[in-house]
Parts: structure tokens; sequence; C-alpha cells
């Protein structure tokens, strides 16, 4: 699948939706993170904003019980977790298809983020991500570099969102 680039010529934020990548939410008391984190093979953060990367994995705790998880193959973990599930219990849910992927990159990308985001995202260090609102819409950012950000847009809010994204597109060019 290939990356789609929507049109933003010119644009002082290049936008591109991300091919869809195997996603699960993740829900697990405190105290048996660290076992179930070893049976999924996966380091499962304990602070909030932090991530985790490693075997075409990648683990952000969202809350202190829960975690977004994407896999390049989703289906070994759901069978160690399943394989887990009596003496650990928890919760495992692919959510692959509920959301859409932007990559923001670019010298104007915190500007364009602001326009929207009430949230102090420079103070988002990188390698960090967190769970925040773009106007009324519930969005994840993953924080990739000083001016490189993933974000995951629920698919039925993605119209809205990209509808924002050109007007603050706009805006940036016309120097407002």
């Amino acid at each position: 699948m290939t990356t789609q680039k929507h049109d933003f010529a010119t644009a002082p934020v290049l936008i591109e939706e991300l091919p869809a990548t195997p996603r699960l939410s993740l829900r697990v008391r405190a105290e048996r993170r660290a076992s179930l984190a070893a049976a999924l093979g996966i380091d499962l953060p304990a602070r909030i904003g932090d991530r985790a990367a490693g075997d075409g994995r990648e683990a952000l705790c969202l809350g202190p019980d829960e975690w977004l998880i994407l896999a390049a193959d989703a289906a070994p973990l759901a069978d160690a977790a399943a394989a887990t599930r009596a003496q650990t219990p928890h919760s495992l849910t692919e959510i692959t298809d509920r959301e859409i992927t932007l990559r923001l990159s670019g010298p104007q990308v915190l500007d364009l983020l602001a326009t929207c985001c009430p949230r102090d995202i420079a103070a988002l260090a990188e390698g960090r991500g967190c769970r925040t609102v773009f106007d009324s819409a519930t969005v994840t950012l993953w924080r990739d570099g000083p001016d490189r950000f993933r974000m995951d847009i629920w698919r039925s809010f993605f119209p809205h969102v990209l509808n924002l994204i050109a007007q603050a597109q706009t805006e940036l060019k016309a120097g407002l």
C-alpha cells in the first residue's frame, strides 16, 4: 500500500495519509502490566505519554492502565494475550479500522497543530505521544521528530479534521 499525499501544494506542512497499520487497544491493571508485557514480548511503558518500540511493534501509554499498540503483525500478540488471559486478566481489542493516520511534517507543523489543539504541542518531547483534541475530534499525536508528527484520527472525524488542516494551511501560507 502506498502513502497517500493530500494536495497541499507549496504548503508549509507536508500532510501524508499513511497506510493502515494493525493497532490494538490494551487495558490491563498496573500490577499485571509487567507480566503481560513479558508474555507479549513488548515493553509497556508505565508513564503516560511514554513510548516503546522494537521488533516491528510500538506501544504508547495513554493512561494508567491503557496502551495503544502498533504491530506489523497483530496475530502473535493476540495469540499470546489469549494464552495468558486466565492468569493475567486484560482486554486486548483490535482497532485497526477505527482510525486513519496522517504524518504531518515541516517547519510550520507546530503552528498548524496550534490552530486547533489546546495543548502546548511544542512541550511534547520527541519520542512521546498523547491523546488530545483537534477542534472537537479526539486524536492521538505521536512526536517522531522536531518537526514530524503522526496524528491518529477516528475515521468518522477524518473529513472534519482534514478540512481544518486545509484551512490552517491556507492561513499559514497567507501569513495570518
